[in-house]
């Protein structure tokens, strides 16, 4: 168990996807996506939603963790965690039910 201020600690996120490509030297199969946090920027991400095809998830708006250390991933520098859930048929992305302003933090 974590306690309330631990948990405020982890800075999560909601931001969109502007742009996904192939993470060609991943081990298991990954995109490259870009996220716009708004006013804390533009940051990458390794991930595996390769049962999206691109073009499903550009503009979807995504729920990030943003307070992780960067790490490298193939060719990928890692910036942020694109959260979802693990499913037979791959990964199932966290987003809002609404429209909010990227950026917006989550607690």
């Amino acid at each position: 168990m974590i306690t309330l201020e631990q948990f405020d600690e982890v800075d999560m996120r909601v931001g969109t996807i502007t742009a996904v490509s192939l993470n060609k030297r991943a081990r298991k199969p990954a995109y490259k996506v870009t996220v716009d946090l708004g006013e804390f920027g533009t940051k990458t991400s390794s991930a595996q939603l390769t049962n999206y095809e691109p073009e499903e998830i550009i503009g979807k708006q995504v729920v990030c963790v943003c307070s992780f250390e960067p790490i490298r991933i193939g060719d990928v520098k890692s910036e942020i965690r694109i959260l979802g859930s693990d499913t037979e048929d791959g990964c199932i992305i966290l987003t809002s039910l609404g429209k909010v302003k990227d950026g917006s933090k989550i607690f």
